[in-house]
């Protein structure tokens, strides 16, 4: 199993002076430590659950065009862009460029959007779920029509674009798709529709076993190979927290054995940086080997 690392809360002791420091040294160390994927937030704000808007976000592509200077082997994705946060067409655009920044490192992770919120404040329409919805599947197919040799128009409820071009392309000519989220009738659909991967919240082995049957009949229903999807984690906890190390070793063997291949942590405590090297020297050997 490989691990990803979900850098998501800026907020440590004075990070006024220290937040971009912490973020470098702790994708360096992950990034020379073998893990997998590296992601951050995409918010304006930060999530009420970490503080709120008074606490420190960065924008998420910038970050991540940041990131890419800085590393050389691990992936690097937002987890996830909301659809509501960019035009797809800039979208397509922004994601290739990191993509080519980072000598083809990046994934396009997407969502329907859900902070209310950030988009009020800053004065960004928020439509309903069921539009959300409508333009996440609008905002894939016009990405997957930018990576392509079709660089015509494109129709849709929502969209339309006169000119699909993306130039330069995509390092492999294309960039991955995860789509984040666990619902049944609509997000997990849109996986095995359109994504490379998904990803789900670290949940009970039972409760995954159920998303993932899910999504397979939904890849049964659309002609999609099932195993051709990488299977996602993040919130999963680490062994510094509640559970102990082997209490969470022991979970990630039930994850393993549903077929989940990556499950992402998030940095706790006060030192982004030694919980890193942490997770790097004694978590990620004993996950290696699942």
């Amino acid at each position: 199993m490989k691990i990803g690392l979900h850098y998501a809360n800026f907020t440590h002791p004075d990070w006024e002076s220290t937040l971009e420091d912490r973020l470098t040294e702790s994708v360096r160390v992950a990034d020379q430590g073998g893990i997998s994927l590296v992601t951050v937030m995409d918010h304006w704000f930060q999530m009420e659950n970490l503080g709120g808007p008074s606490e420190p976000m960065l924008e998420g592509y910038t970050t991540l065009g940041y990131l890419a200077g800085i590393t050389e082997q691990v992936r690097l994705s937002l987890l996830v862009t909301g659809t509501t946060y960019r035009y797809p067409g800039l979208l397509a655009k922004t994601v290739t460029t990191v993509d080519r920044l980072s000598r083809g490192r990046a994934m396009l992770g997407i969502g329907a959007a859900w902070y209310d919120r950030e988009h009020l404040g800053l004065g960004v329409p928020f439509p309903s779920m069921s539009e959300r919805f409508e333009r996440l599947e609008e905002t894939l197919q016009i990405c997957r029509q930018m990576r392509s040799e079709d660089d015509g128009p494109y129709a849709g409820q929502h969209y339309r674009l006169e000119e699909t071009v993306c130039v330069p392309p995509p390092v492999r000519g294309r960039v991955p798709v995860l789509i984040g989220g666990s619902g049944e009738r609509k997000t997990l659909r849109l996986v095995a529709q359109y994504a490379d991967a998904c990803n789900l919240f670290g949940e009970t082995a039972e409760v995954l076993a159920h998303k993932l049957d899910v999504l397979r009949g939904h890849c049964d229903a659309v002609g999609r190979d099932y195993d051709e999807i990488e299977k996602t984690v993040i919130g999963a906890g680490t062994a510094s927290g509640a559970e102990s190390r082997d209490e969470f070793l022991r979970r990630m063997e039930e994850y393993a054995a549903l077929g989940v291949e990556l499950v992402t942590l998030v940095p706790t405590g006060d030192d982004p940086v030694a919980w890193t090297h942490d997770l790097v020297e004694n978590v990620a050997p004993a996950l290696a080997d699942l």
